[in-house]
């Protein structure tokens, strides 16, 4: 091991990790042209890329989008570095592990119901990258177009760097605080918050607990972005200025450090002699952000009736479709329900975009049993669904006073798109098998009047 990874792996030793987690500098707002420079004077003034770069560094764009689109989509950074991303030797074929990418075209797409239990404990030494499953998704990888469902389970840190080339990732921490080790910088995430990791960006996932585990949705589309706001008008929702995005850090590491890219759905390895989280500066907006769901500003009926849940919509990746998404990341956080003579809990619908909710913490307010954290539902386009028997019959009863939701987290990952399962979720042993039950004993109410 060498200086430089001595250094790190006592930095981040469990017994100091949380305090020096907690003490990470950073930046605010999503989509603003940040900079950053960890030495004084790292960033070239005046130009982008000078004939000789400041302190003997090498100057190089990170594009996450063509050239040519419009200003305001637009995702690029400069990064400032001691090695050029270039200087790595070939990369070879590795084996995916539990990864998988579309197109999803090993099962027949499924209208049921479904519901899976969390991932059972994975072996000792399982890292985020090992620990990652796939349950399914859309689209095809190839062509920049739809999206992949994973859970993660880790009980180690990462002494490898990942990068996925296919699309961005977005992590929804469910148990474990996590350090994400990124070229632009540190991250810090516990269950509660989100981390977005742009497309092609290095990253190195270092655990603050025995255990970490979680979701992922990986967006081979259109960037995600903060939803417009239409009549909400100039604020609400997911405010820009809470977004967190990495002061710059780097490692000046010497030795060899296993790279792993995903790459049109396959991982590659590559063994490099020096480690290239090396970024010394940066500048742009193609950057990793955190994000605290409970600064969520909930928007909702203050007259009557549930909300549609877009009202809910903390990041949207839009498609060639105004207004259908190519997946929404929608969040049902704490919030008041004040409604008369409302059904308060989600009301029964079916709907021509896919859901896939997940639980972060405590109960959903629409299930009663079955749905834990770490769990998760699947409802494909146009299959029914809603509350369970057993809070249909208590909220249709309850007596309307102004209530706090404030024991529960949940999210969804909303799609255009039916959602396809890999063979693995299809036939897992934590998937449950008498799902359709929850609806059962919904009683005939009808009568003429």
């Amino acid at each position: 091991m060498s200086d430089g990874d001595t250094a790190r792996a006592s930095a981040f030793e469990r017994g100091g990790a949380r305090k020096a987690a907690e003490g990470l500098g950073h930046l605010s707002g999503f989509g603003n042209e940040h900079s950053s420079e960890a030495v004084p004077g790292a960033l070239p003034e005046g130009r982008n890329s000078p004939q000789r770069a400041p302190l003997g560094l090498y100057a190089e764009q990170l594009s996450g989008t063509a050239f040519t689109e419009p200003r305001a989509h637009n995702r690029r950074s400069w990064l400032y570095r001691i090695r050029p991303s270039a200087a790595h030797p070939a990369f070879t074929r590795t084996g995916n592990g539990a990864i998988r990418s579309a197109p999803f075209n090993q099962t027949v797409p499924d209208p049921n119901r479904l519901r899976w239990s969390p991932l059972p404990a994975p072996a000792e030494g399982t890292d985020f990258l090992a620990g990652l499953w796939t349950l399914g998704g859309n689209g095809d990888v190839a062509q920049r177009a739809g999206m992949a469902m994973h859970l993660y389970h880790a009980n180690a840190s990462m002494d490898r760097v990942f990068s996925d080339a296919d699309g961005e990732l977005l992590i929804v921490p469910e148990e474990g605080g996590l350090v994400l080790r990124t070229e632009f910088g540190l991250l810090h995430v516990e269950p509660g918050h989100i981390a977005l990791v742009p497309r092609g960006v290095r990253f190195r996932v270092e655990l603050l607990d025995d255990v970490a585990r979680g979701y992922v949705c990986e967006n081979y589309g259109a960037a995600f972005r903060l939803p417009d706001l239409g009549p909400i008008g100039a604020n609400g929702l997911a405010n820009a200025r809470d977004f967190r995005a990495p002061v710059a850090a780097y490692e000046d590491v010497e030795g060899p450090v296993e790279v792993v890219n995903k790459f049109c759905g396959n991982l590659w390895s590559a063994t490099y002699d020096h480690s290239p989280m090396d970024v010394v500066a940066w500048h742009g907006n193609h950057v990793p952000y955190a994000y605290d769901l409970r600064r969520f500003n909930v928007m909702g009926t203050i007259s009557y009736d549930h909300p549609d849940p877009s009202v809910f919509t903390v990041l949207t990746a839009p498609s060639d479709t105004p207004g259908l998404a190519g997946v929404d990341f929608v969040v049902f956080a704490p919030r008041w329900l004040v409604g008369e003579d409302t059904f308060r809990p989600p009301y029964f619908h079916r709907n021509v975009m896919s859901e896939y909710m997940g639980l972060i913490e405590g109960a959903y307010d629409a299930k009663a049993e079955g749905f834990v954290p770490g769990g998760g539902s699947l409802h494909n386009m146009m299959s029914a669904h809603g509350p369970d028997r057993e809070t249909f019959e208590k909220a249709s009863a309850a007596e309307l006073r102004p209530q706090k939701i404030d024991d529960g987290l949940a999210f969804m990952f909303e799609t255009r798109w039916p959602v396809s399962l890999t063979p693995q979720a299809a036939r897992a042993e934590h998937l449950q098998q008498r799902y359709d039950e929850v609806w059962q004993g919904l009683e005939r109410h009808f009568r003429t009047m």
